[in-house]
């Protein structure tokens, strides 16, 4: 990637936040650092995980992203490396036409420990992005590439190896 001076901080749009049927948010999102992509989602309620439990955790937040933007809630690394915990389904999107509450699909991943959480932490972050929409084309063939239809573990592997990786259920 090329260096662009014009590039110096990043794009700023207002997203639209109410709590639960129009009443104030308990918590409005918030960057921790300048310079994060991230601004933390925190829990609205008390709960608890045991080892392995799945909860969807409200936040008792609702947006209105801006047409052509999407939202995406990621787990927070220092939850996922300490406790075990991280989100049900890897990344949940967000889309600008959704109005319902943010709820995060919690997991956690701890053999042993039920971990308690308190309302006000950070469980999650949520990234806001522009994104593209595609018109799909039907065609009945695709041009080549160099990779063509190798996948999961192609690269960087010999042709054995990507051959045993391919043939797994």
């Amino acid at each position: 990637m090329a260096y662009d001076e014009a590039y110096n901080e990043p794009e700023n749009s207002e997203v639209l936040i109410s709590g639960i049927d129009g009443s104030a948010p308990s918590f409005i999102p918030t960057y921790e650092h300048a310079g994060d992509a991230g601004a933390d989602l925190r829990a609205a309620v008390d709960f608890s995980l045991a080892p392995f439990e799945r909860m969807l955790v409200p936040t008792g937040i609702t947006i209105a992203l801006p047409n052509g933007y999407a939202a995406f809630v990621y787990p927070r690394s220092g939850l996922a490396i300490k406790r075990g915990v991280s989100l049900a389904n890897a990344v949940g999107l967000i889309d600008s036409g959704y109005r319902g509450e943010i709820k995060v699909p919690l997991v956690n991943l701890d053999p042993h420990n039920t971990w308690h959480f308190k309302s006000g932490e950070r469980i999650a972050q949520l990234v806001i992005q522009r994104y593209v929409a595609a018109r799909f084309i039907e065609a009945t063939t695709l041009p080549g590439s160099d990779r063509g239809a190798r996948g999961f573990g192609s690269t960087g592997l010999g042709d054995s190896a990507a051959a045993s990786t391919q043939s797994v259920a």
